[in-house]
């Protein structure tokens, strides 16, 4: 008989980060538990939810959406765990579930509660230090009660769950310093934020013309933890050693912003593109890019940060320059020979960062290199076996 898994996510299944980093991985585990999905929608759209359910059901996986609540922000939350409580509730009463896997802090809320209820199985997949990025984003003062109380929510979490997923080694390496974890034994283990490496992969193919030169790439937001100014700043440097150099920017929403940044800072128009594109065309774009480019502050709670794009960038085969102090990047990118750390982002760091990343492109493997990199830590054939092996151990136990 198959062991049953309830699995609580706050992302929703109708957003891309939810079908991505939640059901890309259950519904290659769907054969082999039998696994409820609980999930938080920010909206119900008719087209993408018949969507979603086809692929839950093709995959044997059953769902259960609640409503998201935004505002206001603490009664909201308060809600949305009230919610999800009496639905888990009758989830594990009704369908026998075995064990349950939390996605982050606020759906451990819940599985702690029905852990000391029911005396199952426990999951803390915690996707980085939540509670943290609160204060490094500015959005909580370190010393206000909901710090603390989350704080404390925090090492419940981190002392009673079964086991314990974590994005970073680095992460784990400051879990273990936590002075209520000092001498005791804890079950953890490291997923990192997979990659579909069937679409972010090596392609051989005639590409875009910018190749021609130097193609700096970025991908994603410029906001919250991300130094798009530091970025400007290193594409200044690479035109002093490449003159032709092309600056990619694949955005969405933020076009207007980034386009006054780049002429702020003095670049003509045909040095730099800006585009859109949507989910499925990024890989196509990433393939024309000679390097991936992205800094991010490095924070404390940076420590357990795994960026998706990192994975994306080396999975097309494209080396990348960032920053250390975020993550485990600088092993994989320095130690791997797939890219550059920069120490800080004054010009000196960066133009000798450039200088190395320019080198690092001329390498005939760089490309085959940085696929087989992707494939050892981010792809999502070894994130699901992972997790199958947690669940596999902890039905057992």
């Amino acid at each position: 008989m198959k062991k049953k898994i309830l699995y609580i996510s706050y992302d929703g299944m109708l957003e891309p980060l939810g079908q991505s980093q939640v059901l890309s991985y259950q519904e290659r585990l769907g054969k082999k538990f039998e696994i409820h999905i609980l999930s938080f929608e920010k909206s119900f759209d008719e087209p993408s939810k018949n969507q979603v359910m086809r692929r839950f059901n093709d995959a044997g996986l059953y769902w259960h959406p609640l409503k998201y609540h935004k505002s206001p922000a603490i009664l909201s939350t308060v809600a949305d765990i009230t919610y999800g409580l009496f639905k888990s509730f009758f989830i594990v009463r009704s369908y026998k579930v075995d064990m349950i896997h939390a996605r982050s802090y606020v759906p451990a809320v819940i599985a702690l509660s029905l852990k000391k209820i029911f005396g199952i199985k426990f999951i803390f997949d915690m996707r980085g230090f939540w509670v943290d990025e609160r204060v490094d984003g500015n959005i909580w003062k370190k010393n206000s009660y909901i710090y603390k109380i989350s704080k404390w929510f925090e090492s419940k979490f981190l002392l009673n769950a079964d086991h314990i997923i974590s994005l970073t080694y680095a992460a784990i390496r400051e879990i273990k310093k936590f002075p209520y974890l000092i001498g005791r034994p804890i079950s953890i283990s490291v997923i990192p934020t997979c990659t579909d490496l069937n679409q972010f992969k090596l392609k051989k193919a005639k590409i875009n013309d910018l190749k021609k030169n130097f193609v700096l790439g970025y991908v994603g937001s410029i906001g919250t933890w991300y130094n798009f100014d530091a970025v400007i700043k290193a594409f200044k440097e690479l035109r002093i050693l490449e003159p032709n150099a092309k600056l990619l920017v694949v955005n969405q929403n933020e076009h207007k912003l980034i386009s006054s940044m780049i002429r702020k800072a003095g670049i003509s128009s045909e040095f730099f593109k800006l585009t859109k594109a949507t989910h499925s065309e990024v890989p196509q774009l990433i393939q024309t890019m000679t390097a991936g480019i992205f800094f991010i502050e490095p924070l404390f709670s940076k420590k357990a940060s795994a960026p998706t794009k990192l994975g994306e960038f080396l999975g097309c085969g494209v080396p990348c320059i960032s920053n250390r102090g975020v993550g485990d990047m600088t092993n994989i990118l320095e130690g791997e020979n797939v890219g550059v750390a920069v120490s800080d982002f004054e010009n000196q760091s960066l133009n000798h960062g450039i200088f190395q990343l320019i080198n690092l492109s001329k390498d005939p493997d760089i490309s085959l290199r940085c696929s087989n990199v992707a494939k050892k830590y981010f792809s999502l054939e070894k994130g699901v076996a992972d997790l199958q092996k947690i669940y596999i151990q902890l039905a057992a136990s």
